[in-house]
């Protein structure tokens, strides 16, 4: 025990950290606790704060699985302030469901770290805690409702190297100081608040700054030059979701060689991709989705070997991609989607880390020839809505991880591929709006969507991120039609997402009754082709179906009955082809299809169609008459608009009666008024006829 009163092994912790000594970690932690609980003379209850943990931990290390020993103090207003035996001896406190402030924080002056992430703290920003803590590392206040603008300390914190205050309700500006005031910061984090104004200049002057996170806010404005110019240890900038504006980067104030992420999406930034982010050579992900940049594609992107990730959709970019991309070794996204890109893919691309390609919405062309010929680690081929023609290539049925492909509104011929067979992990599949022929292959039962199978999309990376940064969310997005609407389906929502959309091509030969064990299937549009023969009965296993169109084709026979056993179905289809017999039972989910369900059918009976299925059949069971009128040509009925329009006229003239009658002022005023009224319109007629017809 030493002069403070604490445990004397506790000077001994660092020492002992490198070794295998857990049981001695909380035999002297344990100690120091009761030796801190004294000091509260044993009596701790706990009154806003349910928990207040006092952990060993080395402040700001990726040790997130290290088990650790704990003990829970209470709030209490007369808590000794916490005195370390070093300085390099850290105690963190972790403390949660707290509506306040802990008392006891107000006395404390000699504070390496507070954590009050994840409480439902309000009031506003603790400048106290930097005021009163000058030698404060770390103040943490993640996923509160602290509101008001940012206060900075009273005087220059020279300490502080981690604050992070994402995900509350500040507002107003960043202050213009911030950087004189905070000088020494390595992490800002001010993400998911309500700041506007323009990012200060005086960041710049944090010359140690490696993480700067200010996305999902209401910044404008332009990137600071001094900020660029000097923050040259800067590895992780992240502005996305604000409305910044101009030029991304001028290249004579350009020194952030060091970054490894920039995530700009999101904005409002024009002009070209600035080439003087050639000089951050360590680059790993840039993210300039959904700005107004253009240009072409600058070449020496591939010459960033470090690249892993490069999204940049919804842009008006031109021009070809560039040949250098297969120099890409380690690119695992692609997404230049919603451009103006056009030309060839590149015939060598096939970077072998690759997990996601999205080109859609473009004016890419020719043929698919060997581009990712050998990317094996392929998840997401999204090519639609180009002008690529000529026939699938052989190799998408060796991309075994291939979990969805997307080759809707092409010029694609020839046949369906039986190597689409072997993607045992495909669940969504668009080859729609193409030319393609032949048959449904049997063997596309898509093993991913049988009952017994359990696989989802990888839609985000490994990578997450700086410490201290919003996590890197490579949520990846996905459009698809089902029920006659096309929908865009993302992040948790496409995990769940499966289908198949063979619609609108010259497809022929009966539907393979194999179709009917993708029992896990959301969506199956086969309509707009040649099909025929008739609808298989092991449809009924579409257990899990929400969308089957299966119209516009040749198909005939009777509509299995079994179908109605589908009880998550809300849009079907089976119109315009040479089915007979009866129409579905009117029960669950197909009591509610109408007859645009159905028509085009002239040997289709049963409701609901006007047409019966039987000569009992009463007409009045048919939902005609209730309809025909307001569906011919939306005409009310006249007779009732004739007895409406009388008894309003009628209740008026009476209400004006009953007025005049109750009162004699209005009534004299309204004698005055007709009185006046018909003067004036004596005289009128007497001015204006001849003067023959006066006397």
């Amino acid at each position: 025990m030493n002069a403070s009163g604490f445990p004397s092994d506790i000077e001994t912790w660092h020492s002992k950290e490198g070794e295998n000594h857990r049981g001695y970690a909380r035999k002297v932690l344990s100690d120091y606790l009761q030796t801190l609980l004294a000091h509260l003379g044993g009596n701790c209850t706990c009154t806003k704060c349910s928990k207040i943990s006092i952990r060993d931990k080395p402040p700001h290390t990726n040790e997130t699985n290290r088990t650790q020993p704990y003990a829970d103090v209470g709030d209490d207003e007369d808590l000794p302030s916490l005195r370390f035996v070093h300085q390099d001896d850290r105690i963190l406190a972790v403390i949660r469901d707290c509506v306040t402030f802990p008392k006891f924080l107000y006395h404390q002056h000699d504070l390496n770290d507070v954590v009050l992430s994840h409480n439902n703290l309000t009031g506003e920003f603790p400048n106290w805690l930097l005021d009163n803590n000058t030698n404060l590392y770390g103040l943490v206040l993640v996923n509160n409702s602290l509101t008001g603008p940012l206060h900075l300390p009273t005087h220059s914190h020279q300490n502080l190297r981690f604050l992070d205050i994402s995900k509350n309700f500040f507002t107003g500006n960043i202050p213009i100081q911030v950087g004189a005031y905070l000088p020494m910061l390595w992490s800002l984090n001010t993400s998911s608040n309500d700041f506007d104004g323009r990012i200060p200049s005086s960041i710049g002057d944090m010359n140690s700054l490696e993480t700067l996170d200010l996305s999902y806010n209401k910044l404008s404005g332009e990137i600071p030059e001094h900020l660029t110019k000097s923050c040259i240890n800067l590895q992780f900038l992240v502005l996305s979701n604000n409305s910044l504006e101009g030029q991304i980067f001028s290249a004579a104030n350009f020194s952030l060689v060091s970054l490894s992420r920039l995530q700009l999406d999101g904005n409002h930034f024009i002009g070209k991709i600035p080439e003087c982010l050639s000089n951050s050579s360590y680059l790993e992900g840039l993210y300039l989705s959904d700005n107004r940049l253009s240009g072409r594609i600058p070449n020496w992107l591939g010459n960033m070997s470090e690249l892993v990730d490069l999204i940049m959709p919804n842009n008006h970019l031109q021009g070809p991609i560039p040949p250098e991309f297969c120099l890409l070794q380690n690119l695992q996204v692609l997404n230049l989607a919603e451009n103006n890109i056009s030309g060839n893919l590149p015939s060598r691309f096939s970077p072998p880390q690759i997990q996601q390609v999205h080109l859609s919405r473009n004016k890419l062309k020719g043929w698919l020839k060997d581009a990712l010929f050998n990317s094996s680690s392929l998840v997401t081929l999204d090519l639609g809505y180009n002008r690529f023609n000529g026939g699938i290539p052989n190799w998408i049925g060796r991309l075994s991880n291939l979990s969805c492909l997307i080759l809707t509104h092409n010029n694609l011929e020839g046949e369906v591929p039986h190597l689409l067979c072997h993607l045992e992990r495909l669940r969504l599949i668009d080859l729609s709006h193409n030319n393609l022929s032949g048959q449904i292959p049997p063997c596309l039962d898509m093993t991913a969507l049988h009952g017994d199978y359990h696989v989802a999309f990888n839609t985000t990376s490994s990578n997450a991120g700086a410490p201290g940064a919003t996590p890197m969310r490579k949520e990846e997005t996905i459009e698809f039609t089902t029920k006659n609407i096309s929908y865009s389906y993302q992040g948790r929502v496409l995990t769940y997402m499966s289908g198949v959309d063979l619609s609108c091509n010259k497809l022929t030969g009966e539907i393979p009754h194999q179709i009917g064990n993708l029992t896990r299937i959301h969506t199956l549009n086969l309509s707009y082709n040649n099909l025929n023969g008739s609808i298989p009965s092991t449809f009924s296993n579409l257990e899990q179906i929400e969308s089957l169109d299966l119209s516009h084709n040749n198909l005939n026979g009777k509509i299995p009955p079994q179908i109605i056993e589908l009880h998550y179905i809300n849009f079907f289809s089976v119109a315009y082809n040479n089915l007979s017999g009866k129409t579905p039972d009117r029960k669950d989910q197909f009591g509610t299809f109408e007859e645009s369900s159905y028509q085009g059918n002239p040997l289709l009976c049963g409701l609901p169609l006007p047409k019966c299925c039987d000569a009992n059949c009463s007409p009045a069971l048919a939902p005609k008459a209730s309809t025909d009128i307001e569906e011919d040509n939306n005409f009310m009925d006249m007779d009732i608009f004739y007895i409406s329009f009388t008894a309003s006229y009628i209740v008026v003239v009476l209400a004006i009666a009953i007025i005049l009658y109750v009162n004699p002022y209005w009534r004299r005023t309204w004698f005055y008024l007709v009185e006046t009224w018909m003067t004036s319109f004596y005289y009128f007629i007497i001015d204006h006829l001849p003067k023959g017809f006066r006397h």
